[in-house]
């Protein structure tokens, strides 16, 4: 195959990878409902981290299958900072994991030798295209989820553990900052709309039942939220009905349009207010970089 360049309308912003790390202390038993103290919240939170790190991992395996078809140097530049980026989440995740795994969460078999080699053989299975297509669709997920955890200030106040939230600020602030970079690489190398339609309508569907069962698996392993079935509900029906979920399918379901692109959904000024609150003179993460 020809090598690529990037489309006339990508952005000519590069992400910026900070070298951070957060303190993330010894589990007690008292933290393990991290989030408001809400059983299902803390589960919600504890199962997307715990699959951030092999997912990231596979993210970054579907843009490198295509590196050396990319020849556009800005592209090359945000495809380099994406991947770094990524690594990144991975490894501050991974700190976080260690923690909730103490905590009793049932999320440490999401970053085995078994799982990641699972996930490869998948991968394998289906061509670049469709492995890049995932990547695309799975980023305009993160990317929504970060705009709603940055500008709903109903998600900023939630009660919970400082370091917790910071993590996921940071996470989502990057998030947006690469969020067309695989898009972009898909473009580029010659995907095709229908693939990238197609993909994002699989995972479309079957966010719902994935979300509840994973959900449901996780809370039945936690003794405590066995003996509260009626805690266990409200809060479910809370979590659904909240800022967090409120709307997000017709949000999610933009990126089926025909043409549609990450940058249609303008998030520069939500990017640059966070980039301050956190990284600038006196952001309040400053004091985590390395």
């Amino acid at each position: 195959m020809c090598a690529a360049t990037a489309p006339a309308t990508t952005t000519t912003a590069y992400p910026r990878v900070r070298r951070i790390r957060f303190p993330f202390g010894a589990a007690k038993s008292s933290d393990r409902y991290f989030v408001e103290n809400d059983i299902v919240f803390s589960h919600f939170i504890a199962g997307l981290s715990g699959g951030f790190p092999s997912g990231e991992e596979g993210f970054i395996r579907s843009v490198r299958r295509f590196a050396d078809q990319i020849t556009d140097p800005v592209l090359k530049k945000r495809v380099a900072a994406f991947i770094g980026q990524e690594a990144m989440h991975g490894r501050e995740h991974r700190q976080l994991n260690d923690r909730l795994i103490e905590l009793g969460y049932p999320i440490a078999w999401l970053d085995t030798e078994k799982y990641k080699e699972r996930m490869i053989r998948t991968e394998n299975r289906f061509s670049g295209f469709v492995h890049l297509a995932v990547t695309a669709a799975a980023e305009h997920y993160t990317a929504v989820l970060a705009e709603r955890v940055l500008s709903s200030p109903e998600i900023q106040a939630i009660p919970g553990e400082a370091e917790v939230w910071n993590l996921l600020n940071w996470h989502a602030l990057e998030e947006l900052e690469h969020k067309s970079v695989a898009f972009d690489v898909y473009r580029a190398v010659g995907g095709s709309e229908f693939t990238r339609i197609a993909t994002m309508f699989v995972l479309f569907a079957l966010t719902t039942p994935f979300v509840l069962s994973s959900l449901a698996v996780s809370i039945a392993s936690d003794p405590h939220a066995r003996t509260r079935p009626l805690t266990v509900v409200r809060q479910t029906w809370n979590l659904l009905r909240g800022p967090m979920f409120r709307g997000l399918m017709p949000e999610l379901a933009k990126y089926m349009k025909p043409g549609f692109h990450p940058d249609d959904i303008d998030t520069n000024a939500l990017l640059q207010q966070w980039q301050a609150e956190l990284f600038g003179a006196e952001g309040t993460l400053v004091d985590h970089l390395k």
